[in-house]
């Protein structure tokens, strides 16, 4: 059960010390009256107050949630899917064999399930094991590594589906529920938390170009290998992101409480494009670049705190072809600009290949324009 309290105390009339008598004993502490708050948009906004009539001197009331009930409405939607894979078998030829678990949830009534892309990567067959125990042959829909998602599909009718969330609308500190099968073993576990930030990047490797994590959920609610895929929803269970990592340690430190999710908006978009065409076309725009933060910008006194450093203009690539250059700084892509809640591959991956978009860079403290017309990644 995820619990958040809410203690509201009346005042107690004053004390007449006008005499000499002994004030009389003060009365018991009455229990905790609860006070029940409905769920329907319990995720975006909570409120509660105890009924006028029952507010007494001294009384304390209790908000609740009950999770339960998001639980058993959204439980029958998660499954475990299952990557097997093929190996020699020496004489006797080729055997497929279970290679790993992950976590997925059934979208809709198609039996559309959507899960992480390492979970399926290297899959010569799947199965997938739904909330009640049963097992179904699963078929590969489509994978994007870039986006770390993948959609499968199961056959016959479904015993359940979970709506999207607009992620745009979380807030920190928000409490949400995670649900998958940790160690691929203990399926259907349940854990709780609250959105810690929201925005976070993973830095990408020097010349690997545009990032695979970003704008991340980052909460506390625990997941564990096994849990890769499963959602992560808010208490009126609707999926706002789905659980792909957590960082166990930095180094040799150990670490608690780290873990992340795909923003549910994104996670939408990709998903459309897998079922339509199997696959997801990404804009691409030719360099290699150093994201800039606050931080950065104030260590290498630089005019501006968000934007993205060209370390490499890829010769022949979009943007050496407009005239984009290294030691220029990309502030915007079309009128998105970069900021603290809008990331340099949010703002490429929003355009399509072979669009051409007014690209704003700085140079020499100027604020320059460039046509460029993106390419296919």
């Amino acid at each position: 059960m995820l619990a958040t309290t809410l203690l509201v105390s009346a005042c107690a009339p004053m004390q007449d010390t006008s005499t000499s008598q002994a004030p009389p004993p003060p009365p018991p502490t009455p229990t905790p009256v609860p006070v029940t708050v409905g769920l329907d948009e319990a995720g975006v906004s909570v409120a509660g107050s105890p009924p006028a009539a029952a507010s007494q001197p001294g009384e304390l009331f209790v908000v609740t949630f009950d999770a339960s009930q998001v639980v058993d409405r959204v439980m029958p939607a998660v499954v475990t899917v299952i990557n097997e894979q093929q190996f020699s078998d020496g004489f006797f030829g080729q055997t497929e064999i279970e290679a790993g678990r992950g976590t997925g949830f059934i979208i809709d009534a198609a039996g559309y399930i959507v899960t992480n892309q390492h979970v399926v990567e290297g899959g010569t067959g799947f199965e997938v094991i739904l909330a009640n125990g049963e097992s179904r042959p699963a078929e590969l829909v489509g994978a994007d590594p870039l986006s770390d998602l993948a959609v499968v599909r199961i056959a016959g009718d479904v015993p359940a589906s979970v709506a999207f969330g607009d992620s745009n609308t979380l807030r920190q500190g928000q409490p949400v529920l995670a649900i998958g099968s940790p160690l691929g073993e203990f399926t259907g576990t349940v854990t709780s938390g609250i959105i810690s930030a929201l925005n976070r990047d993973f830095p990408t490797q020097a010349g690997s170009g545009e990032g695979v994590y970003t704008d991340l959920i980052q909460h506390d609610a625990a997941i564990n290998p096994g849990n890769s895929g499963g959602p992560l929803f808010d208490l009126a269970g609707r999926v706002i992101g789905v659980n792909t990592l957590g960082i166990p340690q930095s180094g040799t430190t150990p670490v608690q409480g780290l873990f992340f999710a795909i923003p549910s908006n994104h996670v939408a978009r990709v998903v459309d494009e897998l079922i339509e065409t199997g696959e997801v076309v990404y804009p691409r725009i030719g360099i290699v670049y150093q994201p800039i933060s606050p931080d950065l910008a104030a260590q290498n006194d630089l005019p501006i705190d968000y934007g993205a450093f060209v370390q490499q203009s890829e010769p022949g690539g979009p943007a050496a072809e407009a005239g984009i250059r290294a030691g220029d700084i990309i502030i915007a892509i079309g009128d998105q600009r970069i900021s603290g809640s809008t990331t340099f591959p949010e703002a490429l991956f929003a355009r399509a290949a072979g669009e051409t978009v007014p690209v704003t860079v700085l140079r020499n403290n100027e604020e320059l324009v460039f046509e460029v017309t993106l390419g296919r990644r």
